[in-house]
């Protein structure tokens, strides 16, 4: 008789999707928690990450003890998750993210925003550090985006939709809610703060752009650079998230400034601005719990 054929060997489980990942990092970082859901969430970009560390009843969770959630490897993103309050409002931050130019999949520069918004934020604020193109943006202003333009050649978005998510086609007219913008006003003139706006456009990085660069970019009616946000800010979107996003002015862009460009610039003038940027988002908390 012919020998008997060994039974097929189960099939291997099929790797989690997106979505799991998403929610089993938010599930972990919700039990750690001492504030139940927070509110909003707010992501912190290179040099302005001492804001988190002010928070009450605070939980600091690093990148790495949450499962699959991306690290950061770039000097001034420490690659810590905070959950606690500013005033009486519950608050999630990040304390860094990560970057396409780190080689990071659009999801994975995603992630920790997604995380957010299923650990039950309805708003996000995203800063970032800024090349300064227009002529008033100088080094140490903030500037808040009112619209972008995305030369990173990567959208978050490509590839299979997963509804659970949001729709296949989000509408981007209004990226950047009306609502929130006007909240950052407020709080800038009850903080004393000079908060200027423009629009923000995101190269892939990590070099630096060149001055023929820039200029065609001013053509575009771009205010200013940078190589991160757009990403978190599609993704947020597309979650139905409401968003502001706030630039730090490090440097002139390349060919508007007396000095080559350099990394250390840029935590140097964020140090410069921390107490501005940290009354302007104080106020700008207190905004929101009023509302």
């Amino acid at each position: 008789m012919p020998p008997k054929r060994k039974a097929p060997a189960p099939a291997a489980a099929e790797s989690a999707s997106e979505f799991e990942r998403v929610t089993a990092a938010a599930a972990v970082a919700l039990a750690a928690s001492r504030v139940g859901r927070p509110r909003l969430a707010l992501v912190l970009g290179s040099g302005l990450g001492d804001y988190a560390e002010h928070l009450s009843e605070a939980t600091a969770l690093p990148y790495g003890g949450l499962p699959h959630f991306p690290r950061s490897s770039v000097p001034g993103h420490a690659g810590h998750l905070w959950i606690g309050r500013i005033g009486a409002v519950p608050v999630v931050i990040m304390q860094g993210r990560v970057h396409l130019y780190e080689g990071y999949r659009p999801a994975e520069v995603v992630f920790g925003v997604r995380v957010m918004a299923r650990m039950g934020v309805r708003a996000v604020c995203l800063t970032n550090a800024a090349g300064g193109i227009r002529a008033d943006l100088a080094p140490g202003d903030l500037m808040r985006l009112t619209d972008h333009v995305n030369l990173s050649g990567q959208n978050p978005l490509v590839g299979p939709n997963d509804d659970r998510f949001g729709p296949r086609f989000p509408d981007l007219s209004a990226a950047y809610s009306p609502a929130l913008a006007g909240a950052l006003d407020r709080a800038a003139a009850d903080a004393g703060v000079v908060l200027k706006s423009g629009v923000y456009c995101q190269l892939l990085g990590p070099s630096y752009e060149t001055p023929a660069e820039i200029r065609a970019y001013r053509a575009l009616g771009v205010d200013a650079v940078g190589m991160s946000t757009v990403p978190e800010v599609i993704a947020a979107r597309h979650l139905g998230l409401d968003v502001a996003a706030l630039s730090c002015i490090t440097n002139r862009a390349a060919g508007l400034g007396a000095k080559p460009l350099v990394h250390a610039d840029v935590a140097d003038t964020a140090a410069r601005v921390r107490l501005d940027f940290g009354r302007l988002l104080d106020a700008f908390v207190a905004e929101l719990e009023t509302d």
